[in-house]
């Protein structure tokens, strides 16, 4: 098949039409009871103050795992070679197109953080999750990435009445 036979952008989202999707990373990091998050600067375009996974888009070329790595690196200054892929999102928008999402877990010891124009990677505990304003995802997503399980599945649908999310 060739290349322009492959895609499916549409503007539509009738059954059976194809989806186009933007391919995302985001990456959880343990050490000890806390987890490493970032705390969206102040003027990011979206979740602006939110704590979030760290994370981006996916380069021409890069792997999912090439581009966790080096989304991590860029927005917290940590190389690690030690993440696991333990779930995958799609993401449905009002309108094409959504996002296939890649989410990795790994281990981190005490090395420096350093900031980025993306925000700040702060260490939580996960006793204290809940006392912070998260993206509206991670109190159902966080718990299935971090703690032992089956692989994750998930679908997400942004919708005018809000996020509904089904995991697998």
């Amino acid at each position: 098949m060739r290349p322009e036979d492959q895609r499916g952008a549409r503007t539509s989202q009738s059954p059976g039409t194809p989806y186009t999707t933007i391919s995302r990373t985001l990456i959880f990091l343990t050490r000890g009871d806390e987890v490493l998050l970032l705390k969206g600067a102040p003027l990011k375009r979206l979740w602006a103050g939110k704590y979030n996974g760290i994370g981006g888009h996916l380069k021409p070329g890069e792997s999912p795992h090439t581009s966790a790595l080096r989304e991590l690196r860029e927005e917290t200054g940590l190389v690690t070679a030690a993440l696991t892929l333990r779930g995958i999102v799609h993401i449905t928008l009002p309108q094409p197109p959504g996002i296939l999402l890649f989410v990795f877990s790994g281990t981190a010891g005490d090395d420096l953080l350093i900031p980025s124009e993306e925000g700040t990677p702060t260490w939580v505990n996960r006793k204290d999750l809940d006392s912070l304003p998260l993206v509206e995802d991670l109190p159902a997503l966080l718990p299935r990435i971090l703690d032992p399980g089956p692989f994750v599945y998930a679908t997400y649908e942004v919708t005018d009445a809000g996020l509904r999310m089904h995991f697998d």
